[in-house]
C-alpha cells in the first residue's frame, strides 16, 4: 500500500511528561500521522497518553520493547493492546519460543498492535556487540534475528538504515521501521548506525523514527516539512 510522506514519520516523543508531549504536538497538528511512545513517557503517563494521542486522531507507535520469558511477553502484548497502539515492539533478542508467544497472544486478539521485532539497537556498533557476547558484525546479526523472528511469526522489525536494504531483500512482505535518522547536518548523538530520511526510503524503509532532530529543532513544524519535502522528492 502506498503512503503519504506523512504517514511515513513517527516522531518520537521523547519527553517526560504528557504536557510536553501534547505541547509538541499541536505545534505539529496536520504534518504528521504518528508519534512514538516510548519507555520514559510511558512509565511515568501509561495508557493516559496513548488515549490522548488517539483520541486527537493519531496513530501510535507504543516503543516498550518488550523482552521476559515467553508466558510474561505474551500477557504484556495482551495488556499493551488495550491501551490501543497501532505498533509494538519487543526484543528479538528474547528468542524464538519469547517471539512465537508473543505472535500467538496477538493473533487472539480483536484489534492487537502490528508486533515489531528489534533487532541491532542503533546505538549499538561492532565493539558493543562484541562486550556482550557477539562476533557477528551487526549487518550479519541483524539479519540472523531477522530470520528468528520471521520464523517465529514476527512480520515487522526494527533495524538501522544500514541493514535495510538487506533486510527488505530479505523479508520483502515485513514492515521495517527504522530509527536513527538523521536529516543532513544534524549531530548523531549516541545513535551509531544512522542514515538521512531519503537514503532510509530510498533503501526499502517503511516507516522512519526521528526524535532529536524535530524536538530539540528551534521550529520544530519547519523541521518536519523540510523532512516531508526531502521524503517526497
Amino acid at each position: 500500500m502506498a503512503r503519504s510522506a506523512r504517514e511515513r514519520v513517527i516522531v518520537a516523543l521523547d519527553v517526560p511528561d504528557s504536557g510536553q508531549a501534547l505541547e509538541l504536538i499541536g505545534r505539529l497538528d496536520g504534518l504528521i500521522q504518528w508519534f512514538k511512545v516510548g519507555l520514559e513517557l510511558y512509565l511515568y503517563e501509561g495508557n493516559k497518553v496513548v488515549d490522548a494521542i488517539r483520541g486527537k486522531g493519531y496513530s501510535v507507535f507504543l516503543d516498550l520493547k518488550l523482552h521476559d520469558i515467553p508466558n510474561t511477553v505474551a500477557g504484556a502484548v495482551r495488556c499493551a493492546s488495550r491501551a490501543g497502539a497501532q505498533m509494538l515492539t519487543l526484543h528479538a533478542g528474547g528468542g524464538p519460543a519469547m517471539m512465537a508467544a508473543a505472535a500467538e497472544a496477538a493473533a487472539g486478539l480483536p484489534a492487537a498492535p502490528k508486533l515489531l521485532a528489534v533487532t541491532v539497537l542503533t546505538s549499538m556498533d561492532q565493539a558493543q556487540l562484541q562486550a556482550v557476547g557477539v562476533s557477528a558484525a551487526p549487518a550479519e546479526q541483524v539479519l540472523r534475528l531477522g530470520r528468528v523472528g520471521w520464523d517465529a511469526g514476527i512480520r515487522g522489525f526494527v533495524s538501522s538504515a544500514e541493514e535495510v536494504a538487506a533486510m527488505r531483500q530479505s523479508f520483502p512482505e515485513a514492515t521495517l521501521v527504522i530509527p536513527g535518522i538523521r536529516p543532513a547536518g544534524s549531530a548523531a548523538g549516541d545513535q551509531k548506525r544512522v542514515a538521512t530520511p531519503a537514503a532510509a526510503i530510498a533503501a526499502g524503509a517503511d516507516y522512519l523514527v526521528i526524535g532529536r532532530p524535530i524536538t530539540q529543532a528551534a521550529d520544530s513544524a519547519k523541521a518536519v516539512a523540510a523532512i516531508l519535502r526531502e521524503i517526497g522528492e
